[in-house]
């Protein structure tokens, strides 16, 4: 008979506070690709589905419900293929394109600025406009800017002002490029170093009060020789550097793995490879110290998520995938990462929004799910602008396979500006619940209320369907109780994300 595993002592620093967790590292992703924007977000004025200005409301009061600090739009490798003007103005005026890198198909160019600055407003977010550089001008990008924020005289705001908006809005980041060294351009480093200095000269900052956060196209992964090559030669004109890692559970992008039926292999390995996100931070950081040793540029981790075959019966370019359990835990898991990175990594944006890979909300024409992926971001939402506390697992329980271990737990912990103390914990073993012993110095349990939330399921692959959106999702458990040690006893479930409160 296996003996269960050892209880772990848990412990939270509450007494040494170590920085805030940007809200921004809970930011998210919307490309015209697949049904993200129309179906997704955007079903127009005229659609039976109900909605406002177009937006639909029961997806727009879902992401409501996240907090969601930024969003970044239009893409991605759409980005680089479009023109702003062809998005604005009445709309059987504007011009249809074809998204050449999302299956060919028809772009009316329905959901263009106003309708994305128009969704930022009712979301209370952030706007992380990314430009054109494959395919545009440095006069495009100029004009967009200034149509976008300028609140003067100009023929950019006498056009944008025809268009319905009198004041201008306020853009906070904008992306120069995307994936230039692919589908935005095919560019080396060098030459893209010198284009991004070209282009975000006329980023201009037309109200010195919302400074836009100038965003360079950085590398893919682990290309570390892209990252020297912008930092040596454009660190000083930048704000922030990008960062695109996506996990495949086999490592083959010519065969993916399946969002479900996947055995514990595949469980597995899409840790094993979530994990390699912390390395990657650390040696593109290592990297950018030398250059910046003040860290005054963000490492802006904006694609990031699960990648797999896409479901059968259903356009490859469209990137529709299913999202289980797996894939909650695998949010959750990269969160706490950028967590601990807080003083490199301020801001990350998961790819994407709604129904387009690691998605928050799928959608089948007037019915929408939640996904369990969606619920680990509601979950976790408290950590947005607290402060970080320091943890210690002892002893770091392990979780084997064939031969291979991983941490079997993850945990981090901040308290919230309302004095609460809040700690998020992962068990990635599929088999064995985890027996906690909560210590929390300067924090006594005893005068607390304790709460747990916990999001698990019978199946490793559980998921969420149109004719049962339930079945995933987060339920109250009892109450921690305080142990004879004045430690908080929790049990951790097997393969959970787990959020407790003490307030």
């Amino acid at each position: 008979m296996t003996s269960p595993p050892a209880p772990v002592t848990l412990q939270v620093a509450a007494e040494k506070p170590a920085g805030q967790i940007p809200r921004e590292l809970y930011g998210h992703f919307a490309e015209h690709l697949g049904r993200c924007i129309y179906e997704g977000i955007w079903v127009g004025e005229r659609s039976e589905i109900p909605n406002t200005r177009g937006i639909r409301n029961d997806v727009l009061e879902a992401l409501q419900q996240l907090s969601i600090p930024v969003l970044r739009w239009p893409g991605g490798c759409f980005a680089d293929e479009y023109h702003w003007r062809d998005g604005v103005g009445p709309l059987d005026q504007r011009k249809p394109m074809v998204n050449n890198h999302w299956g060919s198909v028809v772009e009316p160019n329905h959901f263009g600025t106003h309708e994305f600055m128009d969704l930022v407003e009712l979301l209370g977010c952030d706007a992380y406009v990314a430009g054109n550089v494959g395919s545009g001008t440095i006069r495009e990008m100029q004009e967009w800017i200034e149509y976008l924020t300028a609140n003067v005289d100009s023929s950019m705001v006498q056009l944008r002002r025809s268009h319905g908006r009198r004041d201008p809005w306020r853009v906070r980041f904008f992306g120069v490029g995307n994936e230039n060294w692919v589908c935005g351009g095919h560019m080396r480093p060098e030459y893209y170093a010198d284009e991004y200095r070209r282009y975000q000269t006329y980023v201009r900052h037309h109200d010195p009060e919302n400074r836009i956060q100038r965003i360079a196209c950085g590398p893919n992964a682990d290309d570390f020789r892209w990252t020297e090559v912008l930092m040596d030669r454009a660190a000083e004109h930048m704000d922030g550097l990008s960062l695109h890692y996506y996990c495949l559970p086999t490592g083959d992008w010519q065969d993916k793995g399946d969002a479900t039926g996947f055995g514990e292999a595949d469980w597995f390995g899409m840790f094993n490879r979530a994990r390699h996100m912390d390395e990657l931070i650390v040696r593109h950081s290592a990297i950018m110290d030398e250059f910046d040793p003040a860290r005054r540029v963000a490492l802006i981790v904006d694609e990031w998520g699960t990648w797999y075959n896409a479901e059968a019966g259903t356009n490859p370019r469209f990137l529709y995938q299913q999202n289980t359990l797996r894939d909650a835990l695998v949010a959750a898991q990269h969160l706490h990462i950028f967590h601990r990175h807080r003083a490199r990594v301020r801001m990350a944006n998961i790819a994407q929004t709604v129904n387009v890979l690691q998605a928050m909300i799928l959608t089948d024409g007037p019915r929408i799910l939640r996904t369990p992926t969606y619920h680990v971001f509601e979950m976790l939402k408290v950590h947005q602008d607290a402060t970080f506390l320091p943890v210690d697992l002892s002893p770091l329980p392990q979780y084997t396979h064939a031969g291979q271990s991983l941490p079997a737990v993850d945990v981090s912990a901040s308290r919230s500006t309302d004095g609460s103390l809040n700690l998020s914990l992962i068990n990635f073993d599929p088999g064995s619940p985890r027996s906690l012993a909560i210590k929390i110095p300067g924090f006594s349990p005893v005068d607390k209320t304790c709460r747990a939330r916990v999001l698990t399921a019978g199946e490793c692959d559980a998921h969420n369907t149109f004719d049962q959106p339930d079945q995933v999702t987060p339920a109250m458990v009892p109450d921690p109780q305080v142990d004879s040690d004045g430690a908080l006893a929790f049990e951790l479930p097997a393969k959970s994300v787990a959020l407790l409160t003490l307030s």
